[in-house]
């Protein structure tokens, strides 16, 4: 089965693989997609979706057609325990994707928000997402509870959501640098018309996946500490310089 994390529609899926929700249909229609999950009249796809579909851009654009992208997903699903798709598909996903969506009632959403304005902006950048009349899902919980400590402080909601539009695209272009990095290792390594990898290959190339990831996370949060804390310092620096400035200048009058 596909495993169950992330939830998106057709339009949000196509965005966050840099497709069109045309190749999407084109993509299914022909077997390259496992179906989408689905809740009435809606289509959800999940990040075993969003994962396959950028392994499949990613094959497309080295070189493959979709011919021979969908004998290498079908030969690997039917013939290869170490070596299945979703191993594979799950290799990359696993860590990318660290937050649970939450489900709950419309009215529980407008409550743990606690702003109109601020609940229609978060609406509106994705990290709520409206079900129907009567339910919403939290896309991003951590980042809700994240903002609801920090508004503790007196910080306002509105500030903290300004915050976030400016962060967010420098996120996505590190985290699209990440992913095609990994792809790109993979890939290298089995070449259009090549003989499918063996077991043994795919094992090393899930365990390669599997390193990648777990020290770019790695890599990218020291990295973004160490910025965090020198940007800090070099702030309070200049705070505690204009201080003894000020007092210096009060104190010679």
């Amino acid at each position: 089965g596909v495993a169950e994390s992330g939830e998106y529609r057709i339009d949000e899926l196509a965005r966050l693989a840099g497709t069109t929700t045309r190749n999407i249909r084109v993509y299914r229609d022909r077997g390259l997609l496992h179906p989408p999950l689905r809740v009435g009249r809606i289509a959800l796809f999940n990040d075993t979706h969003l994962t396959r579909l950028r392994l499949i851009t990613s094959m497309l654009d080295r070189g493959y057609n979709i011919a021979h992208v969908h004998e290498m997903l079908s030969a690997w699903e039917q013939g290869k325990d170490l070596g299945d798709m979703l191993g594979l598909e799950s290799a990359i996903a696993g860590s990318w994707a660290t937050e649970k969506p939450q489900r709950m009632t419309l009215p529980q959403a407008r409550r743990l928000i606690d702003d109109e304005a601020g609940f229609d902006r978060m609406v509106s950048l994705g990290i709520i997402r409206l079900d129907d009349d009567e339910h919403a899902t939290i896309v991003r919980p951590t980042l809700v509870e994240a903002f609801t400590e920090i508004r503790q402080f007196g910080v306002n909601l509105d500030k903290l959501i300004d915050v976030h539009e400016q962060v967010s695209p420098l996120v996505d272009q590190i985290s699209a640098i990440l992913v095609q990095a990994g792809l790109d290792e993979v890939l290298d390594q089995i070449n259009p018309g090549a003989p499918m990898p063996d077991d043994v290959e795919v094992a090393e190339l899930i365990t390669t996946l599997v390193r990648f990831r777990t020290q770019a996370v790695a890599a990218v949060g020291a990295t973004l500490a160490f910025s965090i804390e020198s940007a800090v310092e070099s702030v309070v620096a200049q705070l505690l310089g204009d201080l003894i400035t000020k007092s210096g200048e009060a104190a010679g009058e």
